[in-house]
């Protein structure tokens, strides 16, 4: 017994006190970088944000906290879901969110203090699932700091954090998974996967590590059928569910949010030439990744800062992966010949616990590389990439390394890109409460409670859904819609985001029921001329009834 508590106040007792070190480091970030600009913590505010994307997110959680669905349908050029009321991406991707606001309430600030306490849990269980030694975790603090994405994404209504914290636990749990093999937790990494692919298909990919280690358990145990067939089981249960969620529960986008011309080239031109096409694609989209990545060095474009981090951090895997597989190779023909010659067991041992975690992360990043090329718009898909450069900053603190050489290497990649060379305000700029916006957002906030009211006879319906006109023509001017005074519709409402020439073509058979725009524009004219209701408005934005 005496032994049992020397041990957990020993061994365990400095595993917490790491955990709890590296606890403080989200919160710490975050105060220091709102303390660096002359602001607080309690100033950052949502609706001062030029990310749209939040609103969609904070107005769908918040119809979701309160009524089990949002009323109103949330949708692009009036789309919907063929069920429920959610947009385009998986409602899946926000439950964590959902769950802060049925414990604690859902207001502006509660995204935020939702991402900082998960990426603290995070930390501290990361911490004490792999053990790491003080110059591990001096190395993981230190590319903490230089990551700009983990604070700016902290202090935003965007569920990358989510993604971040998912995906890094998962990491952490095959290192310990692999330290010490136990069924339960070989459960949780298929669990941790496959909720991962249903926020983000492409996080697809981490479903491979444990289908493997469960083949390579099964085949110790002469059954490696039962681990490959029900590997497969898995795999295809979890695709079929992302594509039921995506039938079903996703509204359609502008655009399709995928490019799939190369795999119909293989249909419609024959295998030869879908070869042709697929690589002529990947060779000219190549390109201008790469010229993203120049144009980033001369003025910070922020694809490109992505790129670039990213190119880095898939090396640094490389070269690990590498190294840690050829000491392992090492290690075990060394045992073959009966030779216990020089290699380091404890060195040999962290080798063997990195290495699947390590090819993985590889593997989702070279995997990623060509989906960006050949699936995205690379202006909007770099952002997808924070999520593995997140995870990278983890798995490389953990890599062994004498002179700090793989560390300095990202931590001076993240320092010129994501600090230096952050110029533009849109990108990286957090989001502060100011005087007048916060006035008009109030003053918004008020005058849609009182005079919208949630129709719940039927819905989710067009009853409940407010058109938000992306932009306008005002006095030969394109001007863009003040849509961050949306946060102020009732709970419940629906927004669905339309392009101009959409409303002016359908204007007289359009179903949402209220409409907003900017004040001025030929919108509000055709509104006028229509004899609609005028709800409230300012200089910026104006909001009609339709019936």
């Amino acid at each position: 017994m005496r032994e049992m508590i020397n041990w957990w106040r020993g061994e365990r007792a400095v595993t917490l006190a790491k955990s709890l070190l590296l606890g403080l480091l989200p919160l710490t970030c975050c105060l220091v970088y709102c303390a660096a600009q002359g602001r607080s913590l309690g100033e950052v505010y949502l609706p001062g944000s030029e990310w749209n994307d939040e609103l969609f997110y904070y107005k769908q959680v918040e119809g979701i906290v309160h009524y089990g669905y949002p009323q109103g349908y949330f949708g692009f050029n009036e789309s919907h879901a063929l069920k429920l009321s959610f947009a385009a991406w998986s409602p899946v991707l926000v439950f964590p969110w959902v769950l802060w606001g049925l414990v604690f309430g859902w207001n502006l600030m509660s995204p935020i203090l939702c991402n900082i306490v998960l990426m603290t849990l995070c930390c501290v269980l990361f911490v004490w699932l792999v053990r790491p030694a003080w110059k591990q975790l001096g190395v993981l603090a230190f590319l903490f700091c230089l990551y700009r994405p983990f604070v700016r994404y902290m202090l935003s209504g965007m569920p990358e954090v989510i993604c971040f914290t998912m995906l890094i636990l998962f990491c952490g749990l095959a290192v310990n998974y692999q330290g010490r093999e136990k069924e339960y937790k070989l459960v949780l990494l298929f669990v941790l996967a496959g909720v991962m692919a249903l926020m983000r298909p492409y996080l697809l990919l981490f479903l491979l590590l444990p289908s493997w280690l469960w083949i390579r358990s099964c085949r110790a145990r002469g059954g490696v059928w039962r681990g490959i067939l029900g590997s497969l089981g898995v795999l295809a249960l979890v695709a079929g569910l992302y594509a039921c969620i995506k039938h079903y529960l996703g509204a359609e986008y502008f655009a399709p949010l995928f490019f799939t011309d190369w795999v119909t080239a293989f249909f419609e031109q024959g295998i030869l030439e879908g070869i042709r096409f697929t690589l002529g694609k990947i060779y000219y989209m190549g390109k201008d990744f790469f010229l993203h990545i120049l144009q980033a060095f001369r003025s910070g474009l922020a694809s490109g800062a992505y790129f670039a981090g990213f190119v880095v951090c898939t090396g640094v895997l490389a070269v690990q992966s590498l190294k840690d597989w050829g000491l392992v190779r090492r290690r075990r023909r060394s045992l073959l010949k009966d030779d216990n010659s020089s290699l380091e067991e404890d060195t040999v041992s962290q080798a063997e616990r990195r290495l699947p975690v390590e090819a993985c992360l590889l593997f989702g990043c070279v995997g990623m590389f060509f989906a960006l090329l050949l699936m995205y718009k690379l202006t909007e898909g770099s952002r997808h990439l924070v999520t593995f450069m997140a995870a990278a900053v983890f798995v490389t603190a953990l890599m062994e390394t004498k002179f700090y050489k793989k560390a300095v290497l990202l931590g001076v990649t993240f320092a010129y890109f994501y600090s230096y060379m952050a110029l533009n305000p849109y990108d990286y700029q957090v989001p502060y409460a100011e005087e007048r916006s916060k006035a008009a957002q109030e003053e918004w906030s008020r005058v849609l409670e009182e005079k919208l009211a949630l129709d719940r006879r039927q819905s989710p319906g067009f009853e409940n859904v407010v058109i938000w006109v992306l932009m306008d023509d005002v006095d030969g001017t394109s001007v863009s819609t003040s849509w961050q005074l949306l946060y102020g519709l009732p709970r419940g409402f629906g927004i669905s985001c339309c392009l101009p020439e959409y409303v002016l073509e359908n204007f007289d058979s359009l179903q949402s029921r209220y409409l907003a725009s900017p004040a001025g524009g030929e919108i509000e004219k055709l509104c006028q001329g229509a004899g609609y209701s005028r709800i409230y408005g300012d200089q910026d934005m104006v909001l009609y009834e339709r019936r």
